[in-house]
């Protein structure tokens, strides 16, 4: 499914944020317009501001303020993306070396406040109290989420629930606030905004799930990046928590062993036994149950293109290879 025919209604309002993005990137430290553009060119999706631009137009928002909040919203992920990459030590995302890689931790970690600082100066602008509490509100989530991660690291002991917990607050959140602000700029009633911030955590969850899915099964070649980074790493993802619930004895014992040391030793061995024990798929269909989540949620909507547009994204999230 081309990302192409899904922004088709919104085709316009996708390039006037791509245009103040790259506007709103001037600064008086060279390094902060060199690191920006690098990394606001390195081929993202751009699906959190997408959301914006397809839940309000389903909503009937007339405005401009919806170019504004997708921009701001591409902003903090940028932001979070470079903090992620510094304490993940990343040296490669989307087939590029990382901004960190490339000009250090520092200047990654400058350049993200600088985006985080950016997004709220064009929010205040904005003055829209009820959008800066749901993007403050999922800002400091996002970062409770990260932190709560960064603790699960090695840690074996991970339950579904608890890694759920997570991503709902690490990756979903954003998509979430996308998703209500979008129905917020609609002036839609609180029954529908809260239909619609639905769609945005259940568009969100899969969307993380399915990223876990690639790191063991994808093309390399087309993810921009080698297998088995997670595990490396030792983060614990669902298709791990599966097995670890599910193994016997003997794959239990390596699986734990891989949490706890890290390091792409193991994910041969472990990308066969997720593989052959179900767990791959078992995580396909959590994401397939959250999409069909997501398209409930979207049934309160009167039909239009943008409605259909956003029912063809959570069906982009769950059909990707990358």
């Amino acid at each position: 499914m081309q990302l192409d025919l899904i922004k088709a209604p919104v085709a316009d309002s996708f390039q006037a944020v791509d245009a103040l993005i790259m506007n709103s990137l001037h600064s008086k430290a060279s390094i902060i317009n060199d690191l920006g553009h690098y990394i606001i060119q390195s081929g993202g999706k751009r699906l959190r501001p997408l959301v914006v631009l397809l839940i309000s137009g389903a909503c009937g928002y007339k405005g401009k303020h919806h170019i504004d909040v997708a921009t701001v919203i591409e902003f903090i992920h940028t932001a979070t993306l470079l903090h992620d990459d510094v304490v993940d030590a990343s040296n490669s995302r989307r087939g590029r070396e990382t901004a960190n890689n490339i000009w250090g931790n520092e200047a990654a970690v400058l350049v993200g406040d600088f985006l985080y600082s950016k997004a709220f100066q064009m929010l205040v602008v904005m003055n829209d109290p009820k959008v800066m509490k749901v993007l403050a509100d999922a800002t400091n989530t996002m970062a409770e989420g990260e932190a709560l991660q960064l603790l699960d690291r090695h840690n074996a002991e991970t339950t579904e629930g608890g890694y759920l917990n997570v991503i709902r607050s690490k990756t979903a959140k954003l998509f979430e606030a996308s998703a209500q602000i979008g129905a917020i700029l609609g002036k839609v009633d609180i029954a529908l905004e809260q239909a619609l911030t639905q769609y945005g955590v259940h568009l969100g969850t899969a969307f993380q799930l399915i990223d876990d899915v690639l790191d063991y099964e994808a093309d390399p070649a087309i993810i921009g990046k080698d297998n088995g980074c997670d595990l490396a790493e030792g983060k614990v993802t669902l298709p791990l928590i599966y097995l670890l619930e599910n193994g016997n004895a003997k794959e239990i014992r390596l699986i734990k062993e891989a949490i706890q040391e890290g390091g792409l030793e193991f994910f041969p061995a472990i990308q066969q036994l997720l593989i052959n024990s179900g767990a791959i798929e078992y995580t396909k269909q959590f994401a397939r149950i959250e999409i069909e989540r997501a398209q409930k949620a979207l049934t309160k909507l009167k039909p239009s293109p943008y409605r259909e547009a956003a029912s063809l994204l959570a069906e982009f999230a769950i059909n990707r290879d990358h």
